[in-house]
């Protein structure tokens, strides 16, 4: 394969995760500034906000449905046809979101609503990751593995930086009532754009080489998730629990540090936006550092069990950081999504190498987006509960033990035997 058509491989990968994770976090960011007096009646003080990011946990319990239903295509009928359906089911639930009516307007069907977009989001989000790691993977020369498998996970820093950053300044453009009034939905209607250059860019695709030499060898699986269940429960299991690290590292950083800094530390909302748009670039670089030193000197478990290790002691330091003002704010943010990096980064070439190709799709979405479920839906109302009852402390207690459970997992395991053989090919 010729050098452009890598290059086009990896654009796909990376430009169609950015635009799922944009989705995803336009959402998010959303949901915590305007969605709860927007779509919920007035009650107790809080309670519109409470019900705004119950509606998040939705997307949580879809991506493993997901995850089920397009891993299911994506090991029968190809790749690039199953990626192009995870992109357009997430990107209408998004644009849709922009036309949706309000509380004032349609009393408790905007709610509906919202809820059934949102699980729109998560059910296409479960189909994406898996489908990207392996556009990238299973195109990749000898010794470029973890490498062409970063190029979706660039994709959440980016989409992180995307969809914050349009935030801040429609913040700045606009007064807060034209915000509240029209100027949230700007970044929904933007979504539809960015679809169609994603789609652009993966109908031009062919089915990866992985793929085709497997349907070549044996006809594709009629259950592929029965398949999994019966031959390699145990690689999905270990898989699940290795990447719970990433997750609770990303929602400690993110999601649950940003409604803490900001309503208890005493933080600006901008400001503490703009320190995370800052530390998301250290993500990006522990990203991209992590498959480096997985293709030339390590392998991919031993970067990860290494982020393990650092997560696991910066979760010690997050009370004296984070109460020492914006400079010790901002170092936590970005020690924390740096080591992040490094037990996300691998994960793309690290979770597809557990699975042979026939069963690939399957296994390494339900694996990711399990891990997600466990390590990223209820830490930030864990990390809340702690706070609220203990403080910060407990919370990096808390950090340092799902990195403590995602790194027994990874040094217990055992590889496969040809795994990676038939990932490299």
């Amino acid at each position: 394969m010729s050098a452009p058509s890598h290059r086009r491989v990896l654009a796909a990968s990376f430009v169609g995760t950015t635009i799922e994770f944009y989705d995803f976090y336009v959402y998010a960011t959303a949901a915590a500034l305007v969605f709860g007096e927007l779509f919920f009646p007035n009650g107790a003080p809080g309670t519109q906000q409470l019900a705004a990011f119950a509606t998040l946990a939705v997307a949580f319990f879809a991506r493993p449905v997901g995850s089920l239903v397009f891993g299911h295509f994506g090991d029968r009928v190809g790749r690039k046809s199953t990626l192009v359906a995870s992109l357009l089911t997430m990107g209408v639930s998004t644009t849709l979101v922009a036309f949706l009516p309000t509380y004032a307007t349609a009393g408790w069907i905007a709610p509906v609503l919202l809820c059934v977009l949102r699980f729109g989001q998560g059910f296409g989000l479960g189909g994406e990751w898996g489908g990207a790691a392996l556009l990238a993977v299973e195109h990749a020369p000898p010794g470029w593995r973890a490498r062409y498998g970063s190029a979706p996970q660039l994709g959440a820093p980016a989409g992180f930086i995307a969809a914050n950053g349009l935030f801040l300044l429609l913040g700045l453009w606009l007064s807060p009532a034209e915000f509240r009034e029209w100027g949230w939905r700007i970044p929904f209607a933007i979504s539809a754009l960015l679809v169609a250059v994603g789609l652009w860019i993966r109908l031009k695709l062919t089915e990866t080489p992985e793929f085709a030499r497997a349907l070549e060898e044996a006809p594709p699986p009629a259950v592929p998730l029965a398949e999994l269940a019966r031959f390699h429960w145990s690689e999905t299991l270990t898989g699940t629990v290795g990447a719970i690290a990433c997750f609770a590292a990303y929602y400690v950083g993110t999601a649950f540090l940003l409604g803490y800094g900001t309503k208890t530390l005493g933080f600006s909302m901008q400001g503490f936006l703009l320190m995370q748009l800052g530390a998301i670039l250290f993500m990006a670089a522990g990203i991209w550092a992590a498959a480096w030193l997985a293709d030339n000197r390590f392998d991919e478990r031993r970067v990860l069990a290494g982020g393990c290790v650092a997560t696991i002691a910066i979760g010690f330091v997050i009370a004296p950081l984070m109460s020492a003002g914006t400079g010790g704010a901002f170092a936590f943010l970005s020690l924390a999504l740096l080591a992040m990096g490094f037990v996300y980064g691998p994960l793309g070439a690290w979770l597809p190498g557990l699975f042979p190709p026939r069963v690939r799709y399957t296994g390494a979405s339900i694996a990711f987006n399990v891990a997600g479920v466990i390590g990223g839906g209820l830490t930030p109302l864990i990390a809340q509960g702690l706070a609220n009852e203990h403080g910060l402390a407990p919370v990096g207690w808390y950090l340092s033990a799902a990195a403590g459970v995602s790194l027994v997992a990874l040094l217990a395991m055992r590889t496969r035997k040809g795994a990676t053989a038939e990932l490299v090919g």
